[in-house]
């Protein structure tokens, strides 16, 4: 379940303060305006203040004021010319396919121009039914910008006076997504779970945390000027570290659940990480409460049993102590302890005011940033019929223009714009996107109609109607990024409620948007066939960008490992860009899996092809703590290091190469057999560690091979199938 959803989190979440600063903002403006002029004059800088609220999220204030003042500007643009035309059918339907197409070629610049695209759409819808005189059309169209204008004014002096405030909510967010990581990993050690099913369940989940720590760096690395932000940037820090802390014990779950299956120690195991995850969220609690947080899990009952237990094992056993099931359970031990550490560091990072960490002064931060450029080259050079954009562009045109043909057979037309709206929110670029839409607006509709109707039913005073309005004002954008459903039901209310209160006579209101939308989802449904874009076209480029970046960071593994740079800044650039990449690839995984089954294509490689990536970044990151925890053995192990990281990166580079130009099939590179590996396993070895360190070297080479293997086998799938 999403963090937000849990009723003493959500209070505390930037989707309730989102929620909250929409609906007295518009709210707040419609009554004042109200109280000055007519319904008409208010309804419509209602709507302005509607459509720009539309853009009003969690961003750095200078985006923020771009992104809202954008919106604005295209909005009222819209508004004026769709008001010109409304008195004129075939105009009026010809500048919605136009605007509707050009709106939606927007999308190609990123997620969040989705939100631009929709406000746009949104004020289109709602202008249709003007049909007003040139004069009176510039009039309506000025008092709707004047709304946008204020909502912006207004918006922009909240998210000031609140700026740390958001930072904090979003730095929350994606440590609750730590938390859920770190629990599902818990249940590794579990053997009644399905490794394989728990495995693609966690990848995810990584998604999920991908998306979370993106938004949080956004915030956080942009501005950190005092000491206050800094303290955000250590606790953001020591998050990442956490994770990657967390990451490396991907790499004992098999020989664990092997030897020690019916063990109570991995019962202790799967309890420590848990309490490890408790922790992170009470760090998280601390977070959105402005608070410093305290740490309350007592680890030593776990941490002693694991302990009894290796004790046990040397003492019973001395060669089944040097086993590679002890040195495992080890590993994870030590671990759990370095976890439990850093647990602490996290703790007195949200107490103590400091600099920012010496890993980043002075260094470019906008290399960690998203960045987009919104120059017309990149809109132009996708004006062509296999760019997905252009298609999805023309299919919600299209779609747009049905939706217009049967609205005019209504018998109602004062809402006609119902099965207008109902299809821009439902038709998505992808198909997983738009069927999810269509199943939640269908049935929340469906409940918000029912909710209306009973509140209609038993309540007439017109305040106690308007405490509802502004409840489902609230509702709207606060779920609609965690539970689009609850934003369904919460627009129906919303809807019906404002004319009931504007209109107490109007009847059959319910059936009616019931209607709409049923048509609406129809014709949305039907139009998700045409010119698709499924996902198995993207696979390629994306498995290309995931084997280009696992190269960079395997070279940039390398050079930390053997000391060769100052700090971890590049590692920690290239760690983010390999997650993202996997992260991007698991996405379009995950909505392959929602289209029809025709579509799927070499879904067990891809799934094994992101676990082995992940498992060689996991790799890398036990041999880094392995280092840092015992760097006596640095020298001794250098060589080990540098040619299991050549022989990676040649593979991967091998790899690469064999999808950009067809070459015959790689074979899986033979056990490093250097002599070195085979004095590890004397009793006379110099460096304890170093069994351990060549358990890791030899399944970090597997791993990539096996990547190599399966990318190529994916290519053949995919070229087969084109």
């Amino acid at each position: 379940m999403h963090y937000a959803l849990d009723l003493r989190t959500f209070l505390f979440s930037h989707y309730f303060y989102t929620g909250l600063r929409v609906a007295t903002g518009v709210i707040g403006l419609t009554v004042l305006i109200l109280s000055c002029t007519d319904l008409p004059t208010a309804m419509t800088v209602c709507i302005g203040a509607l459509c720009a609220s539309v853009m009003d999220l969690p961003s750095p204030l200078r985006h923020k004021f771009t992104e809202m003042l954008t919106s604005v500007l295209l909005c009222s643009t819209v508004t004026l010319i769709i008001s010109l035309c409304a008195r004129n059918y075939w105009l009026l339907g010809l500048m919605l396919i136009v605007v509707t197409f050009l709106a939606s070629m927007m999308v190609v610049y990123g997620r969040k121009t989705m939100p631009l695209q929709f406000s746009v759409l949104l004020a289109m819808t709602l202008s249709m039914a003007n049909g007003l005189a040139a004069s009176h059309a510039f009039f309506h169209s000025a008092l709707f910008l004047t709304g946008g204008l204020v909502y912006l004014a207004y918006a922009m002096a909240v998210s000031w006076f609140l700026r740390r405030r958001t930072k904090q909510q979003v730095l929350a967010e994606a440590l609750f997504a730590l938390a859920r990581y770190i629990r599902i990993k818990a249940d590794f050690y579990d053997t009644r779970v399905s490794s394989n099913d728990h495995f693609n369940l966690l990848v995810r989940q990584q998604i999920e945390l991908a998306d979370r720590q993106e938004a949080a760096r956004d915030l956080i690395l942009r501005g950190h000027q005092n000491e206050l932000d800094a303290v955000l940037l250590q606790v953001h820090s020591g998050t990442l570290d956490m994770y990657e802390l967390i990451l490396s014990t991907c790499t004992d779950y098999a020989v664990l659940r092997q030897h020690f299956a019916d063990a109570d120690v991995l019962i202790s195991l799967g309890g420590l990480v848990r309490k490890i995850a408790r922790d992170i969220e009470s760090i998280a609690f601390a977070l959105t409460r402005n608070r410093a947080s305290v740490a309350n899990s007592g680890y030593d009952g776990e941490l002693q049993a694991i302990r009894a237990v290796l004790q046990l094992l040397e003492q019973k056993n001395c060669r089944y102590a040097h086993s590679e099931a002890v040195i495992a359970l080890r590993a994870s031990y030590n671990k759990a302890r370095a976890a439990i550490d850093m647990m602490g560091q996290l703790h007195l990072a949200t107490q103590t005011m400091v600099r920012p960490l010496a890993a980043f002064a002075g260094a470019d931060m906008t290399v960690f940033l998203t960045r987009q450029k919104y120059g017309p080259r990149l809109l132009v050079s996708n004006l062509h019929w296999k760019s997905p954009v252009f298609r999805f562009a023309l299919r919600v045109a299209m779609a747009v223009a049905v939706g217009l043909m049967v609205t005019q057979q209504l018998s109602y037309a004062s809402h006609g714009y119902w099965i207008l709206l109902t299809i821009i929110i439902i038709l998505k670029p992808s198909f997983s996107m738009t069927k999810r839409r269509r199943g939640d607006r269908l049935i929340g509709t469906v409940v918000g109609c029912v909710v209306t109707a009973v509140i209609l039913h038993f309540i007439h005073q017109p305040i106690a109607l308007f405490g509802f309005l502004f409840v489902a004002t609230v509702a709207v954008p606060a779920f609609v990024y965690i539970k689009y459903r609850y934003t369904a039901i919460a627009a129906s209310m919303q809807i019906l409620l404002q004319f009931s209160l504007l209109l107490p006579s109007s009847t059959h209101l319910i059936n009616e948007r019931l209607i709409d939308t049923a048509a609406g989802v129809a014709i949305a449904s039907l139009f998700s066939f045409v010119l698709p874009s499924w996902e198995y076209r993207a696979l390629p480029q994306l498995i290309r960008n995931v084997l280009r970046q696992n190269q960079r960071y395997i070279e940039a593994s390398r050079g930390l490992l053997q000391a060769e740079v100052a700090d971890d800044f590049i590692y920690r650039l290239c760690r983010k860009r390999i997650m993202d990449c996997l992260a991007e690839l698991g996405a379009a995984l995950v909505r392959m899996l929602d289209e029809p089954v025709s579509k799927h294509r070499s879904v067990e490689d891809i799934n094994q092809f992101i676990a082995r990536n992940y498992l060689v970044v996991a790799h890398v990151a036990a041999i880094r703590l392995l280092l840092r925890s015992h760097p006596e053995g640095l020298p001794e192990a250098s060589v080990d290091v540098e040619r299991a990281c050549d022989r990676v990166r040649d593979t991967l580079a091998q790899a690469l190469q064999s999808l950009e130009r067809p070459a015959p099939p790689i074979e899986q590179p033979e056990m490093v057999t250097d002599p070195r590996h085979t004095c590890a396993l004397s009793e006379k070895e110099t460096w304890p560690a170093r069994r351990l360190l060549q358990r890791h070297i030899g399944l970090l080479q597997a791993d990539a091979a096996d990547i190599a293997v399966r990318s190529v086998t994916i290519d053949r799938i995919l070229r087969l199938h084109d």
